[in-house]
């Protein structure tokens, strides 16, 4: 794990329950934005530019990975 990412405030999407969706996102430096499962703090995370992050929220808010 990157300094960037060991020192980050990791919180749990609003989204995540008591199942198996545990998702966990920090804000990081120069707008970049890291998402990591909850369940396994340690593994790899992905981290999203500010633009990719906009792109991937506003996608949700319309609905487009729903099933």
């Amino acid at each position: 794990m990157t300094m960037e990412l060991a020192g980050a405030h990791w919180f749990k999407s609003s989204r995540s329950g008591a199942g198996k969706e545990c998702v966990e996102v920090a804000f990081l430096p120069g707008g970049r934005v890291g998402v990591r499962d909850s369940k396994n703090p340690d593994g790899p995370a992905l981290v999203f530019g500010d633009g990719e992050w906009a792109s991937f929220t506003a996608d949700i808010g319309k609905g487009a990975f729903d099933e």
